[in-house]
């Protein structure tokens, strides 16, 4: 084990939260020991920084942070970092707004940083979405949105989701990417094209002069690909899905079994 710094990327949900959103306390006390060693932790997720800064001073972090799978990055206790916020472009918006209306959506979202703009009101999606207490608005979003916003969510029957992605690439695909969130919910995800959480890590190692090969991710859902294409131990959880487990180059445990801090432990010799 060299001695040089690992830049370590952690996705949250499925990765290091347990199902119960929580972070187990042996995942803390090996993450603090990896911090002590002179690593680099940081978060790479794809919720907005509301709803994830509880985890980040939870895990006392003083790194910058990647959220909406890299569309925002920024520094929470350094705002000369620079902050970097890619939007998708309201003409497109609408467009997709209008056609996802046509196919009776259960409801449409869109975020703006820390804003959220409900299409319609819908107490389960609201309570998701509560979570860092974020300014709302609930309208018609032709009406309620007067600028570019940084993500689309849209919330569909099951046997609309496919549907709704065919056509978001046959008539979006140079302006936008989309995902599906994992089940229980049926929703589609919509962020500018060439995001990614790769696309926000580089930043990060740029920033602090940390070659991919000596990146750590963790990750289990399909918006962690590009993070564990990008990092030189690319580590698929043990609940990961199928494609993840395939493109990573490593795996670990589940998110249930401290997957992350098994891992550390060992190959840091923490």
């Amino acid at each position: 084990m060299d001695n040089k710094p690992y830049l370590i990327a952690l996705d949250l949900d499925g990765t290091l939260l347990r199902d119960d959103k929580t972070i187990s306390s042996y995942s803390k006390e090996i993450i603090q020991k990896a911090r002590a060693a002179g690593h680099i932790v940081c978060i790479a997720t794809g919720r907005p920084y509301r709803s994830s800064s509880l985890y980040y001073r939870e895990l006392a972090l003083d790194t910058p942070i990647v959220n909406f799978n890299g569309a925002f990055v920024h520094h929470p206790k350094d705002d000369s970092w620079g902050m970097f916020h890619t939007t998708l472009e309201l003409d497109v918006v609408q467009e997709i707004v209008k056609t996802a209306d046509k196919h009776g959506v259960h409801n449409m979202l869109a975020e703006v940083k820390d804003r959220v703009y409900f299409h319609k009101h819908d107490e389960r999606l609201l309570d998701v979405f509560s979570m860092g207490d974020p300014e709302m608005t609930i309208g018609h979003l032709g009406e309620t949105l007067g600028e570019d916003v940084t993500s689309i969510l849209i919330h569909a029957e099951e046997q609309n989701v496919d549907k709704i992605r065919s056509y978001l690439s046959d008539v979006h695909a140079e302006v936008v990417e989309h995902r599906r969130w994992a089940a229980p919910w049926h929703v589609i995800e919509i962020i500018k094209a060439g995001m990614n959480k790769a696309v926000g890590l580089k930043k990060l190692t740029d920033h602090f002069g940390i070659p991919p090969e000596r990146v750590i991710a963790f990750g289990d859902e399909d918006n962690d690909l590009e993070m564990l294409e990008f990092a030189g131990q690319g580590v698929a959880m043990g609940n990961a899905i199928d494609i993840v487990k395939e493109t990573a180059n490593k795996e670990t445990l589940s998110n249930m079994d401290d997957g992350i801090a098994v891992y550390l432990k060992k190959e840091l010799d923490l």
